[in-house]
């Protein structure tokens, strides 16, 4: 069965074949599919300016249950991917932010999206 795809389909499929390509190249961490989604979920929140804290990152249920994003989060630590601060006015909340490996990693894919975009 054959289905005829839309310029904006055939746009988003091309979008999310570019990412996996990235995703899988030699130089890029090794991550399995829920730290990849944790990492993500953490550095949209932190892009977006609203930081999240593990407290809330631990509560992300269609990740995993706590215990187990507990641990995505120590391993992505240990990766050096992410990283945890307490704002000075309340040192009980830790707040998650991306490194700048993290920032450095995305900007690369970032810049070979660009060019797989110009060159079609």
């Amino acid at each position: 069965m054959t289905m005829k795809s839309t310029s904006t389909a055939n746009a988003y499929l091309r979008f999310l074949q570019l990412a996996r390509g990235l995703q899988q190249l030699p130089d890029a961490p090794q991550l399995d599919a829920n730290e990849k989604a944790l990492l993500e979920e953490v550095a949209l929140r932190w892009y977006e300016n609203r930081t999240m804290t593990v407290r809330e990152a631990i509560g992300l249920a269609h990740l995993g249950s706590p215990a187990t994003l507990h641990k995505r989060i120590t391993r992505l630590r240990q990766k050096d991917l992410l990283m945890t601060f307490n704002q000075p006015e309340d040192k009980r909340a830790k707040y998650l932010i991306p490194t700048e490996k993290t920032i450095a990693m995305f900007g690369d894919f970032g810049k070979k999206m660009n060019s797989v975009v110009a060159a079609t």
